[in-house]
């Protein structure tokens, strides 16, 4: 088994989140979003936070959820997050929450060198640190590690998977660009609009092959991926799904010819590749009607499924809600970049 910026800074009308405890090495506080520090390497200075249930499994899966921009861990586990908190209490799995801590932007760096090479010294490294500690303190299975994420979340979970496939099992996106799509090169602005807005083509191969140089040599599994994306999106362009299904079925030798297409809800079209049910090694979800504000009621209990993370606990369904901490980002322009075009 393995062992295994956006830069859209949103207006955050949040009620006061559950109690934040900070300890330094020992299991968290059960049924509390915990601070966690000294877990390991963290070159950026990111916060870790963590929910452990009052029943834990015996053999606990690991969830990292990462923040949007302009968010933060309070936020995404009152407000997006939410069913996987809910989940969580049934499941008895474990639950990482990276937080950047920059004041200039709360966005994750999917941008700079450091960010797209594995142990680069930027933010990926730091939440690497954090699974590694996790696993070891809260006894959470190394084969059963998820990432999920929403907008720089999302592109920050897609960095996470490709450079760092031997701690992950599989990811679910909401909103994202696939692996390397926001790299700078030597401009110094950690915003792309190229890739922001849906205009960085390339073919499967040359996607595949970006994404094996953030971990050169690595000849094993990919983790698989459901990718979810809005077609109204104007943050980051739908076209964004489709370059990532170039991506992550060329990762795991797959045809970009879905093998299954269905409609769980009327404005979803679901495809998937390399499989027919429903933890497919690739799924994306095209969702009409939707701009940049995603997950939305009922989605998550879709990734929930598509993860595995049911094993170990209950099997009735989660119970279904509408988020209410956490708003839908509105775009703004990094701090020393000029505005894109579609800003």
């Amino acid at each position: 088994m393995k062992r295994p910026l956006s830069v859209i800074v949103g207006v955050l009308a949040l009620a006061m989140a559950p109690f934040l405890v900070t300890v330094n090495a020992p299991p968290a506080a059960a049924a509390a979003l915990s601070r966690v520090t000294d877990f390991g390497v963290n070159p950026s200075n990111l916060n870790m936070y963590v929910y452990v249930p009052d029943q834990l499994a015996a053999n606990p899966a690991l969830l990292v959820a990462v923040h949007y921009c302009g968010g933060s861990a309070q936020a995404f586990f009152g407000g997006g997050a939410h069913d996987y908190v809910t989940a969580a209490d049934r499941y008895g799995y474990v639950m990482v929450f990276p937080e950047v801590t920059r004041t200039d932007s709360t966005c994750f760096d999917v941008s700079t060198p450091q960010a797209l090479e594995r142990d680069g010294g930027s933010d990926s490294t730091g939440i690497a640190a954090m699974v590694r500690y996790a696993e070891r303190v809260y006894g959470a299975d190394p084969a059963r590690t998820f990432v999920a994420g929403a907008s720089s979340g999302a592109m920050m979970a897609n960095v996470l998977a490709a450079e760092y496939p031997d701690l992950f099992e599989a990811a679910s996106v909401f909103s994202g660009v696939p692996a390397t799509c926001f790299g700078t090169g030597t401009s110094g602005s950690l915003w792309n609009s190229t890739c922001s807005g849906g205009r960085l083509m390339r073919t499967a191969q040359e996607w595949a092959d970006a994404a094996r140089a953030m971990y050169p040599g690595y000849a094993g599994s990919y983790p698989r991926m459901q990718l979810w994306h809005g077609e109204d999106d104007t943050t980051l362009a739908y076209p964004n799904l489709g370059e990532e299904i170039k991506q992550w079925t060329a990762l795991h030798g797959l045809d970009t010819t879905p093998t299954f297409t269905d409609r769980p809800q009327s404005n979803w079209t679901r495809t998937r590749y390399g499989g027919s049910g429903s933890q497919a090694t690739v799924e994306a979800i095209s969702l009409a009607g939707v701009g940049h504000d995603l997950p939305q009621a009922g989605q998550i209990q879709y990734s929930i499924d598509f993860l595995g993370l049911t094993e170990g606990g209950t099997s009735a369904p989660i119970p279904t809600r509408t988020p209410t901490l956490t708003p839908s980002p509105t775009p703004a322009t990094p701090p020393g970049s000029s505005p894109s075009p579609e800003q």
